[in-house]
């Protein structure tokens, strides 16, 4: 069965480069967004890309068996899962065996932190150590939230190095976090609010070139990254990398939500967070989904074979978006968070503005464009409801930009079918709303 499914994707990939971007989907808008209604809050979730909708329907209709049946409804689906293994190990550069499919970021990320610290506490020789993890201070609540609770339940401790201005946290202040009891580095690879994205190669090799003798000999600390926002925006190769452990999410780049992945380095024994059945190699236990597991698959397939176009597009669509709120803007002092526009993919997000306009209160800002059918933000979707209306974003205090900005911050992302006519009508709608919000 490995054979032919290593057969089936060369004939994949023999397709793609004989059609190339012929057939390519970027920039088209979807036929399913109303006309005049308008998408920027990419970073919150992505659209279901047409070809992952297509892909998943047959596993929605006919082919309905679990994938660990022997019989002729459970073995489509099996080499289905298959496939969609080597599609996502394709678009990372792992192999198929080190991806491990999850019901959602948030489950990964706990799979990785929990891991670690059960890998520490079970080879410690001295078994009153509690193990230690870096992380920083702009993480995702996955990330810090998991960390709290094993505080509080006295099984781990941990430090979270502070960033920069620019929202990147520095290689050197995490490797001297570092202790003899760390077992765990995580750092995101890219920032959700203001799309900083971190140097993971030169944290990994300044981490594992502090790790102690004892470290090594168990394989620690290990090195966990949640590329959420970067998969399908820039390049995300785990041996560039040099992580044990990365986290994938279906939703951010064109799949539905309610899949997806963790990268385990073949080398890395990790344990699991949830037990059942012997499913994902006996490394996540539950009934495969094949459906969603199928849509992340032929999602990273289209990002994986279109990643050079759209992150082209992206960046044209923010340069489009910025030009224009600056020509519409010029009574306004307007700031951008994070690293500066035209820097390349190693230091930001193409896809991600995070505009602090002076004066203005963001909530106000976001209720008018809600009314005018412009969908953005002020701060991450996933923490932005149990905030108060006028607090400011955790993200933008780490960063330390200042209150008459971070209070008047939108952060607006695009993706793959952005179109400039969208753009160029939140360029105006915004403007004409500011008018109404900035305190004289």
């Amino acid at each position: 069965t490995g054979v032919v499914l290593w057969f089936a994707m060369k004939i994949l990939w023999r397709r793609r480069n004989r059609l190339g971007a012929s057939r390519s989907g970027v920039g088209i808008p979807l036929p399913y967004v109303a006309e005049g209604k308008v998408y920027l809050d990419w970073n919150a979730t992505s659209p279901i890309f047409p070809e992952v909708t297509a892909a998943a329907l047959p596993f929605l209709s006919r082919n309905f068996g679990n994938p660990s049946s022997d019989h002729c409804f459970g073995a489509p689906c099996r080499d289905a899962v298959s496939i969609s293994r080597l599609q996502l190990a394709s678009l990372i550069g792992c192999g198929d065996d080190e991806v491990v499919f999850t019901g959602c970021g948030s489950e990964a990320d706990n799979m990785a932190i929990r891991g670690a610290v059960r890998l520490g506490k079970t080879g410690f020789a001295n078994k009153e150590l509690v193990p230690h993890i870096v992380t920083s201070a702009i993480e995702h609540p996955a990330i810090t939230a998991c960390i709290r609770d094993l505080e509080e339940l006295g099984e781990a401790t941990a430090t979270f190095v502070p960033v920069e201005a620019d929202g990147r946290v520095r290689p050197e202040a995490v490797a001297a976090a570092v202790k003899e009891t760390t077992v765990l580095v995580t750092i995101m690879h890219s920032n959700n609010e203001v799309g900083s994205v971190m140097d993971i190669a030169t944290i990994s090799a300044l981490v594992r070139g502090k790790s102690t003798e004892a470290q090594r000999r168990l394989g620690l600390p290990l090195i966990h990254t949640d590329a959420a926002q970067s998969i399908g925006k820039v390049k995300v190769k785990v041996h560039e990398l040099g992580c044990d452990l990365l986290t994938l999410v279906g939703h951010k780049f064109g799949a539905p939500k309610g899949i997806a992945a963790l990268y385990v380095r073949r080398e890395v024994q990790l344990p699991s967070l949830l037990y059942g059945g012997g499913q994902e190699g006996g490394r996540r236990a539950g009934t495969e989904s094949v459906p969603l597991i199928v849509a992340m698959g032929a999602a990273a397939r289209v990002v994986d074979w279109e990643l050079e176009a759209i992150n082209s597009h992206m960046r044209q669509m923010i340069d489009r978006l910025y030009r224009g709120l600056v020509t519409a803007l010029k009574q306004h002092t307007l700031r951008v968070n994070g690293p500066p526009l035209n820097a390349g993919d190693g230091l930001r997000l193409p896809n991600t503005l995070s505009l602090g306009i002076s004066g203005a209160k963001a909530s106000e800002l976001l209720a008018k464009l809600t009314v005018s059918d412009i969908a953005a933000s002020a701060s991450a979707a996933c923490h932005s409801a149990d905030t108060a209306q006028d607090s400011i974003s955790f993200v933008l205090v780490a960063m330390r930009v200042p209150d008459e900005f971070a209070k008047g911050t939108l952060r607006l992302s695009v993706g793959r079918h952005t179109s400039s006519k969208e753009v160029d009508r939140a360029v105006s709608v915004i403007a004409e709303h500011l008018s109404s919000c900035v305190k004289i």
